[in-house]
C-alpha cells in the first residue's frame, strides 16, 4: 500500500527547481572533498529534510510503517533489494548498498571477531533504505537517509545545515521550540521521537520481529546517523544511563560505518554462509516488514 503524503508531494516538485552549478572541489561537511555541483546536491537534500521533518510527520510514519504489514522477506533478500539504491545524502558512497553494508561488518569482523552480533549490526544498520522502493511507498530520500535528530524539541545548531530549519514549522511552535520540549531531562532516548528515516524504520522492523540482538545492537541500528549525538554531545541531557553505556558501543561501530566505504569489493559468495549463520540465530527466518 502506498500513503500519500502532502510533504512528500511538495518535496518532489521542489527537487525539480534545483539548479547545477559550477565545477570545482569543496570540502563538505565531515571533510570529505567533492565536486561542488554534487555538494549542491546534498545541501538541498537537508534543505528538504530540514524543512519537512516535524514532529507530526514523524508521528504519522511511524504509526503507518510500525505495522510491518508490506511484506515479508528474509534479512538476506532485504540486503539484495537494495542493490537497486545509492545513497544522495552520502557524499563519498557511489556504490551500491549492499557493497557497503559488507565492508562495514567484514570490517568490524576483523577487529572484533568475537562479537558477532555487531558483525551482523553492521550488515543489516542501513536495511531501512528499503523505504525508497516502490513497495515500501517510494519514500523521497529526505524522508529516507541522512544524518538524524530529535523532533519535538528545539533543534541544535550542531545539525548540519542548521539554518534549514527556520523553514519547519516546529521551530515556530512554542510546543516543540525550547530545549526539552515534549521531553523530560533523561527520559530516555527510546522515549524520543527521531526524524523519520531508514534508522528508525530498522530499528521498528527488529524489535517487532523479535530479534535476540542484544540493546546496544539495536540503539546502533536506531542512531548510528544520530551524529549530532555522537559527534558533538548534542541533546545528552535527554539519555539516561543504559543510552550512556549503549553509546559506548555506538561510538566502535561509527568509525566503520564512516570509513569501511572503499573501491575494495566484497566476495558476496564466500562471506555470504557465514552471515546467513548469524542471520538465522539472530532473527526468524522471515521478517514483516
Amino acid at each position: 500500500m502506498t500513503i500519500t503524503i502532502d510533504q512528500t508531494q511538495i518535496a518532489h516538485e521542489e527537487e525539480k527547481k534545483m539548479a547545477p552549478v559550477e565545477a570545482g572541489e569543496l570540502v563538505l561537511d565531515g571533510g570529505f572533498a567533492v565536486p561542488s555541483q554534487r555538494k549542491a546536491s546534498v545541501e538541498e537534500f537537508y534543505r528538504l529534510n530540514h524543512t519537512h521533518q516535524t514532529f507530526d510527520f514523524v508521528k504519522r510514519m511511524r504509526e503507518e510503517y510500525g505495522k510491518l504489514d508490506r511484506v515479508e522477506m528474509s534479512v538476506w533478500e532485504c540486503c539484495e533489494l537494495l542493490n537497486e539504491f545509492v545513497d544522495e545524502s552520502d557524499p563519498d558512497l557511489d556504490e551500491p548498498q549492499i557493497e557497503h553494508l559488507l565492508q562495514t561488518a567484514e570490517a568490524i569482523r576483523k577487529d572484533y571477531p568475537d562479537e558477532d552480533w555487531l558483525h551482523l549490526t553492521g550488515l543489516i544498520h542501513d536495511l531501512g533504505k528499503v523505504l525508497l522502493h516502490p513497495s515500501f511507498g517510494q519514500l523521497p530520500q529526505w524522508a529516507v537517509v541522512g544524518d538524524t535528530f530529535p523532533v519535538g524539541c528545539a533543534f541544535d545548531q550542531s545539525n548540519v545545515h542548521y539554518k534549514y530549519f527556520k523553514e519547519n514549522p516546529d521551530s515556530a511552535n512554542p510546543e516543540y521550540s525550547t530545549k526539552l520540549g515534549v521531553y523530560a531531562e533523561g527520559c530516555g532516548l527510546n522515549n524520543v521521537m527521531m526524524s523519520w528515516g531508514h534508522d528508525d524504520y530498522m530499528y521498528l522492523v527488529a524489535k517487532k520481529n523479535k530479534t535476540t540482538l542484544p540493546s546496544a545492537g539495536l540503539f546502533i541500528i536506531r542512531y548510528h546517523s544520530f551524529y549530532p549525538l555522537h559527534k558533538s554531545g548534542a541533546y545528552s541531557f535527554l539519555m539516561n544511563e543504559e543510552d550512556k553505556e549503549n553509546l559506548k558501543w555506538l561510538h566502535v561501530f561509527n568509525k566503520y560505518d564512516l570509513y569501511s566505504k572503499s573501491k575494495v569489493r566484497i566476495d558476496v559468495e564466500s562471506v555470504k554462509p557465514y552471515y546467513l549463520s548469524l542471520i538465522e540465530k539472530y532473527f526468524p527466518a522471515k521478517l514483516k516488514w
